[in-house]
């Protein structure tokens, strides 16, 4: 004989589900690495092919970047300069700047506008600085991300003294597309005033940039006898 079994719900009101907290995906960062520029100072040399780590200064600014999991732009003078043949096997995306000359606000406006449409903010990164690290990039973009004001981002030396990158918000994209000459970007960052987070990285990482042959040699010393202390 077969019996219907009573449910252990039978007469009782059926609890409801709390709706589930829609999590707000993290804003979506571009890293846009500058290396169209001349670098005057340099005597002919091409400091962004300097050899750091056993490979050219730019390809290995570049990895950094790539290894963050981000879009990676980069800017080079053309598309047949050597910087750009460099970089051609890397995923990453080049951005020409035929006017490079007129200065820095060239590379600015070619490379926001190469963006991905869905970008909500880009850090630019110069490519010649050789003590960023994988580890910089991803403290900025986070410090960004997790900002529920989304203000503009700012690397800075470890006691604070403002550098690179700079990460800016999507806000601020059509004023960065309106630069003109070698200005860069420093007149939008002085704009935001107090409005700027400022993300402390180690030593001088935020800081150190190299323009001539006689501070190439001086850091590259620094650095292979930091890499290999004595024993």
């Amino acid at each position: 004989m077969k019996f219907n079994k009573r449910s252990k719900t039978d007469g009782a009101e059926t609890p409801r589900r709390r709706p589930v907290a829609r999590q707000e995906p993290a804003p979506r960062v571009a890293i846009l690495i500058l290396a169209a520029g001349f670098g005057r100072r340099m005597n002919g040399a091409d400091k962004l092919m300097k050899l750091v780590d056993d490979m050219p200064l730019l390809r290995r600014t570049a990895l950094r970047a790539i290894l963050s999991g981000h879009d990676v732009l980069v800017t080079v003078p053309g598309p047949d300069h050597p910087r750009a043949t460099l970089l051609a096997p890397m995923a990453l995306t080049l951005v020409p700047v035929p006017d490079n000359a007129e200065g820095m606000a060239a590379s600015l406006r070619r490379g926001v506008a190469a963006l991905p449409e869905a970008c909500d903010a880009v850090m630019v990164v110069p490519a010649d600085m050789p003590e960023l690290t994988l580890a910089d990039f991803a403290r900025v973009i986070r410090v960004f991300q997790t900002d529920p004001d989304r203000r503009l981002t700012r690397g800075a030396s470890a006691d604070g003294r403002p550098g690179h990158p700079v990460l800016f918000p999507r806000r601020l994209f059509g004023v960065l597309q309106g630069l003109t000459g070698d200005q860069g970007a420093r007149q939008i960052v002085e704009a935001e005033g107090d409005a700027v987070t400022i993300v402390a990285l180690e030593g001088e990482h935020a800081l150190v940039d190299l323009d001539t042959p006689e501070a190439w040699d001086a850091w590259l010393r620094a650095y292979e006898a930091a890499q290999n202390p004595p024993q």
